[in-house]
C-alpha cells in the first residue's frame, strides 16, 4: 500500500495545474492562488497526517486519478473548513470594533460604509477611521506605497499588530440607524467621535464617560434619548468639545461627581434642542475656558444666574426659547443681544439699579404720556420716515393709537396705508403651511400680493419685528422686496410684497399646457444664474446673512425675459417650532431638504446649497423631485444621475428641450452644471461650494448662443436683460 501523507509543495501543484487543468480549472488555480497569500502554515503544520505522492512520471492518467482526491481533499479544507483555523488573531481595538461597535451602530440595516470595516478589505480602505499604533505614532495610509492599500500580505500584518490603535471614529451623515455600543468606553486611545447627523436611537451610554483618552464628541442631529449620564463629566479633565444639540435627551442636566470641576479645555458645549429641564446648571458657569454655550430650545426655568458675567472667554451664549424668568444681568443682554434670550418669559425692560424715587418718575411719565395719547383720535395716523446717512428714505413706519394696530413701510411701499391695505379684494393664490397669498387690489386700481400669516404661526411681536425690519431692508434684482408689514390688534399680520403676474418655475418646467415657451439651455441657464445671484445677495451681501430656508421651484418667479426672483426667503424665522416643523416636513417630501437638516431652526447657507443643487438638477433634468402624487415613490434626482453615470449613459438624463440647438454639451457649460448640481448635493456639507463660487461657474460656462433667449415672435424692446 502506497503510504500517503500531506506534504505538498506549490511548486509540484503548479508543475501539475500547468500541465493538466483545463482553463476553466485554471480559474480554480488562480482562486487557491489568492488563497494561498494568507497564512495557512500554521493550519498545515497543526495536521498529524503526512502523504507522499508517488507517481510514475510516465503515467500522466495514473498521475491525474490518483492526484485527485487529494487536490478534493485540499479544496474541501481551504474552501469548507471554519475561517478561524486559518486566520492569525486581530489586534484587541479591530476584534472590538468589528464584533461589537460595527454591528451596534448599524442596527437592523446595511451600511456601506459600515461594510468597508472587514478584514478581506485592507485598513486604509476601512471608513471614518483614523488608526495609530502605542509608540504614539498614526498611521498614514497617504505617505505609503501605491500597492500599500491593497496589499494582503500588509492588511494582514496590520490587523495583527497587537500596538494598532483606534485614534478616531469619524462617520457624519452616514446612515447609521442603530445605537452607542457601550464599547466604545473600552479603546484605550480613542480621541474623537463625530456622528453627528445620523438617526442613532437609544441612550447615551454610561461607559462613554470612561474612555481614557476621548477628548472631543458630537453628536448632534440624532435621536438619542433619556437622561445625560453623570460619567461624561469624567472626560473634563481633556473634554475639547461636547456637541449633543439636536437630541432627545432629557431630564436635569448631571452635576459632576467632583466640586470645583472646571473643565479647563472645554470650549465649545452645545445641548440645545434636547428636552432638558430644572434650573439653570450653575456649574457650567466653572467652565472658565468655554467660549461658545447653546442650551437653546430646551426646558430650562428659573432664573438667568449671575455667574455669568464672569464668564469671560464666553463669545457665543443661546438661552433661547426655555423658560426662564426674572430679568436678565446687566451687561449680558448687550453683550450677547436679544436673539439670546428670546423666547423667555424674562422682563426684557427690567433696569438695575433704579431708586424708588425713579421708578415713581417712570411712572409719573408714562402715565403722563398715555393721558396724552389717548386724546388722540383713534383713526388718526402718524408717519415717521427714517433717514439714511445720505438722506435716501430707508424705511417709512406708520403707527397709530387706540391698540388697531402698527404698520411698518418699506421703500416702495410707502404709498400705502392700513386702510387701502385691509380694505383691498382679494383673490386666493396660494395656501401653504404657514398663511394663505391673496391677489389683492387696492382701491386706486394697483394690485399688491399680501401674504396671511395663519393665526398663531408667528412668534411673539419682540421677536418677529426686528427680523422683519431685515427683510424689508433686502432690495435686489432677484428677490422680490417686501414693501410693508401690518400687524393687527389680535395679532393677525399681513406681510405686503409687488404683485408679479409671473409663473413660477415649477410651472414652466412641469405644466403641461399648449403654448408654454419652450425652455431650452440658454434659457433654464439664465434662470439658474439669477437663483444663484439673488441667494448670493442674502448670503454675503447683508450685514447679517440672511438664510431662505425654503428654496424650491414653487418659489421662483420667473418674467418673460426669463429673470428669477426668489419669494419666501426668511419666513421659517418668523415662526413658532410647531409650525417649522410642518415646512421641515414639506420640504423633505418635495425633495429638497438636506440630509443633515433636523430642524428648521438649524437652517444655514450649507442647507441653502444643498436646495440650490436639488433646484438645479430639476432645472437640468426637467424632473420634479421628491415624492411622486400618484405613485407614492421618491424621485431622487442624486440617485438617477449617480446611476446614469455609472452606466455611462450621462447624457441621457437631461431634458429633452435642453439638447436642442446644444452642439458641445462640454463647450455650453452643459455637463459642467451638472458637476455643479452634484457637488452642491454632496452628503456631507463642508464638501458643498458657496454660493459665491455656484455663481463664479455659472457665470464663466454660459451657453455659446445667447440669441436662443428669444424665439422670433420676442422682443426685447422695452426691457433691460442683463445676462
Amino acid at each position: 500500500m502506497v503510504k500517503m501523507a500531506i506534504k505538498f509543495s506549490l511548486g509540484s501543484f503548479l508543475s501539475f495545474t500547468n500541465k493538466h487543468l483545463s482553463l476553466n480549472k485554471l480559474i480554480v488555480h488562480r482562486r487557491l492562488l489568492y488563497i494561498t497569500e494568507f497564512p495557512f502554515s500554521s493550519f498545515l503544520n497543526s495536521l498529524s497526517l503526512s502523504l507522499s505522492l508517488s507517481l510514475a512520471a510516465s503515467a500522466s492518467k495514473a498521475m491525474a486519478s490518483s492526484f485527485l482526491p487529494s487536490l478534493l481533499l485540499l479544496l474541501f479544507f481551504f474552501f469548507f473548513m471554519p475561517s478561524s483555523l486559518f486566520s492569525q488573531p486581530l489586534s484587541p481595538d479591530v476584534l472590538l470594533l468589528i464584533e461589537k461597535v460595527k454591528p451596534a451602530l448599524g442596527g437592523n440595516s446595511e451600511n456601506f460604509l459600515l461594510a468597508s470595516w472587514n478584514t478581506t478589505v485592507p485598513l486604509c480602505q476601512w471608513r471614518g477611521l483614523q488608526w495609530g499604533f502605542q509608540n504614539g505614532t498614526i498611521l498614514d495610509c497617504e505617505s505609503r506605497s501605491p500597492n500599500y492599500s491593497t496589499s494582503t500580505n500588509q492588511t494582514s500584518s496590520l490587523l495583527g499588530d497587537p500596538s494598532l490603535q483606534l485614534l478616531s471614529l469619524q462617520l457624519p451623515a452616514a446612515g447609521l440607524a442603530g445605537e452607542l455600543p457601550r464599547e466604545l468606553g473600552k479603546f484605550s486611545a480613542l480621541r474623537s467621535i463625530f456622528l453627528d447627523i445620523n438617526s442613532l436611537s437609544g441612550g447615551i451610554p454610561l461607559e462613554l464617560g470612561n474612555s481614557p483618552a476621548l477628548s472631543d464628541v458630537d453628536l448632534h442631529g440624532n435621536a438619542l434619548s433619556g437622561p445625560l449620564p453623570p460619567s461624561i463629566w469624567n472626560l473634563c479633565d481633556r473634554l475639547g468639545s461636547l456637541h449633543l444639540d439636536d437630541n432627545r435627551l432629557s431630564g436635569e442636566l448631571p452635576r459632576p461627581a467632583l466640586p470645583n470641576v472646571s473643565c479647563p479645555s472645554l470650549v465649545s458645549l452645545k445641548l440645545g434642542s434636547n428636552r432638558f429641564d430644572g434650573e439653570f446648571p450653575d456649574f457650567i458657569a466653572g467652565f472658565t475656558s468655554l467660549k461658545e454655550l447653546d442650551l437653546g430650545n430646551n426646558l430650562f426655568s428659573g432664573p438667568v444666574p449671575e455667574t455669568l458675567l464672569g464668564m469671560q472667554s464666553l463669545t457665543s451664549l443661546n438661552l433661547s426659547h426655555n423658560n426662564f424668568s426674572g430679568r436678565i444681568p446687566g451687561g449680558l443682554r448687550s453683550r450677547f443681544g436679544e436673539a439670546a434670550f428670546a423666547g423667555n418669559p424674562i422682563s426684557s425692560n427690567a433696569k438695575p439699579g433704579l431708586s424708588p424715587g425713579a421708578i415713581a418718575g417712570v411712572v409719573i411719565a408714562s402715565m403722563a404720556g398715555l393721558v396724552i395719547l389717548s386724546s388722540v383720535s383713534i383713526g388718526l395716523l402718524q408717519k415717521r420716515k427714517k433717514k439714511k446717512g445720505d438722506g435716501s428714505e430707508e424705511e417709512a413706519d406708520e403707527e397709530w393709537g387706540g391698540g388697531e394696530g402698527k404698520l411698518v413701510l418699506f421703500q416702495g411701499g410707502e404709498h400705502l396705508n392700513s386702510e387701502e391695505i385691509l380694505n383691498a379684494t382679494g383673490q386666493v393664490i396660494a395656501k401653504t403651511s404657514y398663511g394663505t397669498v391673496y391677489k389683492a387690489k387696492l382701491g386706486d386700481g394697483g394690485v399688491i400680493s399680501l401674504r396671511l400669516l395663519r393665526e398663531g404661526s408667528c412668534r411673539e411681536r419682540e421677536w418677529c419685528l426686528p427680523l422683519v425690519r431685515e427683510m424689508g431692508r433686502v432690495r435686489h434684482d432677484n428677490l422680490v422686496p417686501l414693501r410693508a408689514f401690518y400687524e393687527g390688534e389680535r395679532g393677525e399680520k399681513l406681510l405686503v410684497y409687488d404683485y408679479l403676474p409671473n409663473k413660477t418655475l415649477h410651472d414652466l418646467l412641469h405644466e403641461t399646457r399648449a403654448g408654454k415657451p419652450m425652455l431650452n439651455w440658454v434659457r433654464r441657464h439664465k434662470i439658474a444664474l439669477g437663483i444663484a445671484r439673488g441667494l448670493a445677495y442674502l448670503h454675503t451681501g447683508l450685514e447679517t446673512p440672511l438664510i431662505h430656508g425654503n428654496l424650491k421651484s414653487k418659489n421662483i418667479l420667473v418674467d418673460e425675459f426669463y429673470v428669477a426672483r426668489l419669494t419666501e426667503f426668511g419666513l421659517d424665522k418668523l415662526m413658532v417650532p410647531a409650525v417649522t416643523e410642518e415646512m421641515l416636513t414639506a420640504i423633505k417630501s418635495e425633495g429638497y431638504k438636506a440630509p443633515e437638516l433636523q430642524k428648521m431652526s438649524k437652517c444655514n447657507t450649507r442647507t441653502d446649497i444643498y436646495s440650490f443643487g436639488i433646484l438645479l438638477l430639476e432645472i437640468l433634468l426637467g424632473k420634479k423631485p421628491g415624492k411622486d402624487a400618484r405613485t407614492g415613490d421618491f424621485i431622487d434626482l442624486p440617485a438617477i444621475v449617480k446611476i446614469a453615470v455609472l452606466e455611462e449613459n450621462t447624457m441621457e438624463v437631461f431634458d429633452v428641450e435642453v439638447l436642442r440647438g446644444i452642439r458641445s454639451p462640454m463647450e455650453d457649460g452643459l455637463v459642467q452644471a451638472l458637476k455643479l448640481a452634484m457637488g452642491c448635493c454632496a452628503p456631507v456639507p463642508s464638501v458643498r461650494p458657496d454660493i459665491g463660487e455656484v455663481v463664479k461657474q455659472l457665470e464663466e460656462n454660459r451657453p455659446r448662443n445667447r440669441s436662443a433667449l428669444y424665439s422670433p415672435t420676442e422682443t426685447r424692446s422695452g426691457m433691460d436683460t442683463p445676462y
